[in-house]
């Protein structure tokens, strides 16, 4: 993967071969909502759409932009802000194309806070605002560090992690990411040679709650519902299995194929679905994008048509969302 501090060279972004075989023929307005390093921009301007508005919550990828962006004039439009309100910034969209999680350019980037690999400041915001990872390890209370270590990194020693980051907060601040990454480590078994390392869980947990990221991904679905004119695509490329989860869900309820919970209950009359399906199973890498971007390794890519239903209200609890009480103090 190129790495981020080139903001002139070529950024390869996941799937994005798939995607442009899925929704073709690319034409009209799209949105991207995780523009990052502008991967997926370039891809659907250079596949023939008319313009692309990107949405990014990080002030440092437009400025990262801005020795490239020019030479598409003004097929690009530019919008600061978090994909949940792309219905604010557009409306009859030809398609909505999101790339969840963390971006290569952020990661690459020891300041940021966001890898376990570089030593930098515990701070993890995408969006540069509001608390930081080092804000909720210092403050936040035990049951809601164990929580979210559970809840959104699935890491099943979350007790004994948060147990240990409250007993070590006692006598300083945990203010880098190194530090936390060492704590985490000391409470889990060494790793093996080809497992991931011992803090991958608790450091995706800490950024989805700073972040906000399952409430971001929760809303901005229903958003690009509202934003897409009927015959719009929406592409979500999700790279572990609670996003998947709450895509799928989401899909499937949206287009219908949820079916009756009670094969003994009356039929319920469906409402006319708001999306039809591109396929029922997930997209996931070829084994040239293996080669090419070993980072694509547990990608999954799901597309969707919007029918031209009116848009409606989804509970989140219905689609699998993890909500951890009180985490919302700690996200933007």
């Amino acid at each position: 993967m190129v790495a981020a501090s080139d903001p002139s060279a070529p950024h390869t972004p996941v799937l994005l071969r798939p995607i442009l075989n899925a929704v073709a023929p690319v034409e009209g307005v799209w949105l991207d909502g995780t523009f990052g390093a502008g991967g997926y921009t370039r891809g659907f301007l250079e596949a023939g759409a008319a313009r692309v508005i990107a949405v990014d919550r990080d002030p440092l990828a437009f400025e990262m932009a801005a020795e490239w962006a020019g030479d598409y004039g003004d097929r690009i439009t530019m919008q600061q802000g978090v994909f949940s309100r792309m219905d604010e910034y557009a409306q009859d969209l030809d398609g909505v194309v999101l790339d969840l999680g963390v971006s290569s350019m952020q990661l690459d980037q020891a300041e940021r806070g966001f890898s376990f690999m570089k030593d930098g400041p515990l701070d993890m915001r995408m969006s540069q605002d509001g608390p930081s990872a080092a804000d909720l390890v210092n403050e936040a209370e035990e049951e809601i560090i164990a929580n979210i270590l559970f809840q959104y990194g699935e890491e099943r020693a979350s007790r004994r992690i948060a147990k240990a980051i409250v007993r070590a907060r006692e006598d300083a601040p945990i203010t880098t990411t190194l530090e936390l990454a060492k704590l985490v480590e000391g409470c889990l078994p060494r790793s093996k040679p080809g497992q991931s390392h011992p803090a991958t869980r608790s450091f995706q947990a800490l950024r989805i709650a700073v972040n906000n990221e399952y409430g971001e991904l929760f809303q901005g679905l229903m958003a690009a519902e509202r934003a897409l004119k009927p015959g719009g695509k929406l592409a979500v490329v999700t790279f572990h299995s609670v996003e998947d989860r709450m895509v799928k869900r989401f899909l499937t309820a949206r287009a219908g194929a949820g079916g009756n919970a009670n094969r003994f209950a009356p039929a319920l009359e469906q409402a006319p679905p708001q999306f039809t399906l591109k396929s029922r199973k997930a997209i996931g890498p070829d084994a040239q994008e293996l080669d090419e971007n070993p980072r694509s390794r547990s990608a999954k890519l799901r597309v969707a048509t919007r029918t031209d239903a009116p848009s409606g209200e989804i509970d989140a609890k219905s689609i699998g969302m993890p909500m951890v009480r009180g985490s919302d103090r700690c996200a933007r």
